[in-house]
């Protein structure tokens, strides 16, 4: 399975998904300049790395967005192929409209850097075929515009269509839910896909709870194994 991180300008994870996923995966990864037009290889999966892309300017990811690479992000994931968005990756796809929604400023409107915790919603997608639905996962948090909001009919539809994947939880009692959401996120959403479930944009870092010795857990790890899985099984 060959990988494509875009960089931007203001990037701080791509490295980090980099190291991720060639370590985890032996597998290559090819770094994606945002002025580029196309992607040198095939990528089968396509990665929007975490960090401040553009300093956040206008919104966070709104300028990403509309970066010379997203037209050929866009054709990948038009195609079925697989796209991840990860904390301002997920920002940059809902201002792409590649997902619905918005990410909004905490509650808290500061800055959070913290472990938390969710609950796997949901397996049938390109991306957590090989977890467990109902299991509990750490990923680190890092922003300051991590509130998932839709309108009410839209949210609903969304929840109807079981397109949440993650949702903020209690790692003792496995609740999950608004109460656990670090951020103030709508329905404790923490990650959700598109319909058939080949993009994926999720606010905490999988990348960062990859090797235990720097985070204390290794759940990401699995994250990774489980794409690789679904590669493998679908061949595709």
């Amino acid at each position: 399975m060959k990988t494509a991180v875009v960089v931007f300008p203001g990037s701080n994870c791509d490295r980090d998904v980099q190291r991720a996923v060639s370590e985890t995966l032996k597998s290559p990864v090819e770094m994606v300049w945002h002025e580029e037009r196309s992607f040198a290889s095939e990528p089968d999966l396509v990665i929007l790395p975490g960090g401040f892309s553009y300093g956040d300017y206008l919104r966070s990811g709104a300028m990403a967005a509309r970066s010379p690479i997203i037209e050929a992000v866009r054709r990948h994931a038009e195609s079925g192929k697989r796209l991840l968005g990860i904390c301002n990756g997920f920002q940059v796809l809902t201002e792409t409209r590649l997902l619905p929604g918005a990410l909004l400023a905490n509650t808290s409107t500061t800055f959070i850097c913290r472990k938390c915790w969710m609950r796997v919603e949901q397996t049938n997608n390109r991306f957590t075929s090989g977890l467990k639905k109902g299991s509990i996962v750490q990923y680190p948090i890092a922003h300051h515009e991590g509130l998932f909001f839709l309108p009410k009919d839209e949210l609903a539809e969304l929840e109807k269509e079981g397109r949440v994947v993650f949702r903020y939880a209690n790692p003792e009692t496995k609740e999950a839910g608004e109460m656990f959401a670090p951020n103030g996120a709508l329905n404790g959403i923490a990650g959700i896909c598109n319909k058939e479930g080949n993009i994926l944009g999720l606010m905490p870092h999988p990348e960062r709870a990859t090797f235990s010795h720097l985070n204390g857990g290794s759940d990401g790890g699995a994250f990774w194994l489980s794409i690789a899985q679904d590669f493998a099984e679908r061949g595709a």
